[in-house]
């Protein structure tokens, strides 16, 4: 048994971890090339967050999906390198949102550089991401560009919040699947489509990438404010500051509106004040790590995870599709 990958995934397959180790190796290859520019200041900014490092949870996931085609068919790499470069892209640019400090243990590169060095760079990875993916086909842009717009439109929800009357669970929830969902879901369906898997191999690969990475960014939430930043990479309790309702405090909110017991109360008001000074950050931060709310946010990706494993239900039983069940317990573990 061999561990590859994110989570500390375990391959027994020798035949399969052949495969991912190639496949995760020539990615980090396209990555560096795809980043690379005449302008080296371009270069060293681009390259910024590659060279960080960083799970690569999408490209294994295109490698892993490929199983169920030719793992070795041309456009599984460049597709690949596409969803990370476009996973990349929106890191320098929810970084310069959120005003944080600190991405994947270094510092992020709106404080580095600054916040027009952060979008401009997160606009020069979209492009080179856009370059490879033309040579990957129409129906492959078409996939990107509609999941692009979910991505985009996922982060304008966030930002604009839920209409009047919408629970605002139910709106979070939705906002994820664009925001991250549907990069996931991309990830699954560019390594099962461009390997020429099934049509309906691909379908229920997409399906369980939605899932997935719903729960891959629920678990973030609950990392957010259960981990400190050695564990996470990031800054704990960044959203709270920003005053982003992550979903254990809309759990927290749900709940003191349905009991209106008064410590949940008090804790909802002290995370309407400004979280900017560290006492109260650091107050708000212990009292939601020992609150039943971040409970109850574990639960919930525990439940998305388990739907992405049901999806899988229809596929062959071979190696892959183990590892693909395995991804949903690590999923589970990094919230637990």
């Amino acid at each position: 048994m061999t561990v590859v990958g994110p989570f500390g995934l375990s391959v027994r397959d020798q035949a399969l971890e052949a495969d991912v180790q190639a496949g995760l190796t020539a990615v980090e290859e396209g990555l560096l090339e795809a980043t690379k520019s005449e302008v080296p200041f371009i270069t060293e900014a681009a390259q910024h967050l590659v060279r960080a490092g960083g799970k690569r949870f999408r490209p294994l996931l295109v490698m892993l999906a490929a199983q169920f085609g030719d793992p070795y068919a041309p456009g599984v790499v460049p597709s690949a390198v596409v969803v990370e470069l476009t996973h990349l892209a929106t890191l320098y640019h929810d970084d310069v949102m959120d005003e944080a400090t600190v991405r994947r243990g270094v510092e992020s590169a709106n404080t580095r550089w600054g916040n027009s060095v952060a979008v401009l760079t997160g606009d020069f990875l979209f492009a080179r991401a856009s370059q490879i993916l033309a040579d990957l086909g129409p129906e492959a842009v078409r996939v990107q560009a509609l999941a692009f717009e979910r991505l985009v439109t996922g982060q304008i929800l966030e930002t604009a919040g839920p209409a009047d009357g919408r629970d605002p669970v139910e709106h979070y929830l939705d906002v994820l699947g664009g925001k991250t969902g549907s990069l996931v879901a991309v990830s699954c369906r560019f390594g099962a489509m461009m390997s020429g898997a099934d049509e309906r191999v691909v379908d229920v690969l997409t399906q369980y990438g939605e899932r997935l990475g719903v729960a891959f960014q629920l678990a973030d939430d609950v990392l957010d404010i259960a981990s400190d930043s050695h564990e996470s990479g990031k800054t704990p309790g960044t959203d709270l500051r920003e005053g982003i309702a992550t979903l254990p405090v809309l759990r927290l909110r749900e709940r003191a509106a349905r009991l209106g017991l008064p410590e949940d109360i008090a804790l909802c008001e002290l995370l309407d004040t400004d979280l900017s000074d560290d006492a109260r950050h650091t107050e708000a931060l212990t009292a939601l790590r020992a609150h039943p709310a971040l409970e109850q946010a574990r639960r919930d990706t525990v439940r998305y995870a388990e739907e992405a494993r049901s999806v899988l239900a229809p596929l062959r039983e071979c190696d892959a599709k183990a590892a693909l069940l395995e991804l949903c317990d690590a999923v589970v573990h990094r919230a637990g």
